[in-house]
């Protein structure tokens, strides 16, 4: 199922959101079949705990404090992949963040990490982006260079590529990981927030 989605997600960095149906579709075979009518969760793609450990990874925020992902176990963690540049996608995608766990109580509310996609990212681009788009607070924008954030982007199989006027397109894909560090959940963006609001506050307490 975890194979379904990463050629999905690669995919939708050129064909865009309509790869979201072409998920449900997939997710109607292998694995899924077991699945109730209703899922427990309503990421395009789910998976079981201990299923798809989250691969880890450590990387300097916006205000160069290291994160590590394995540090943050014993709170559900919603991992993005943004463009603090961007002028389209992007900016909806942190919309709808903002929705999401605007809704969630504190005990509820997750880790909010965003791995820059734009090796042009700085930390004043990402308090610009943050104020513009309305990002809630708390969040950490991981910066750094090709070398040190290509490999996560392999890992969650995010595709990036630089345009030639210097544009950023990448996979609009981010991930749920559970409080044990598993993946549990996989959107696409756009989503609705409140599927997304559901599923942290399931997770929350699980």
């Amino acid at each position: 199922m975890r194979k379904a989605f990463v050629l999905a997600v690669a995919s939708a960095a050129v064909v865009g959101i309509a790869v979201g149906l072409l998920l449900h579709n997939e997710f109607g075979s292998s694995r899924a079949l077991a699945r109730p009518a209703l899922p427990s969760l309503y990421g395009q793609a789910t998976w079981r705990s201990g299923e798809v450990p989250a691969p880890p990874f450590q990387l300097r925020d916006q205000h160069g404090r290291t994160v590590r992902l394995t540090a943050l176990r014993g709170r559900t963690v919603v991992l993005a992949f943004m463009d603090s540049l961007c002028t389209s996608e992007c900016p909806i995608e942190a919309a709808q963040f903002a929705a999401a766990l605007r809704a969630l109580p504190g005990s509820a509310k997750p880790r909010l990490v965003v791995v820059s996609v734009d090796l042009a990212d700085t930390p004043a681009s990402v308090a610009r982006a943050a104020r513009k788009w309305h990002l809630p607070a708390g969040f950490e924008w991981l910066l750094g260079t090709h070398a040190q954030l290509a490999p996560v982007w392999r890992a969650y199989s995010i595709a990036v590529r630089p345009t030639k006027s210097g544009d950023v397109e990448h996979s609009d894909a981010f991930y749920v990981i559970d409080r044990n560090g598993d993946e549990r959940a996989g959107f696409l963006s756009p989503f609705i927030p409140g599927l997304l609001t559901r599923d942290l506050r399931r997770l929350a307490t699980t």
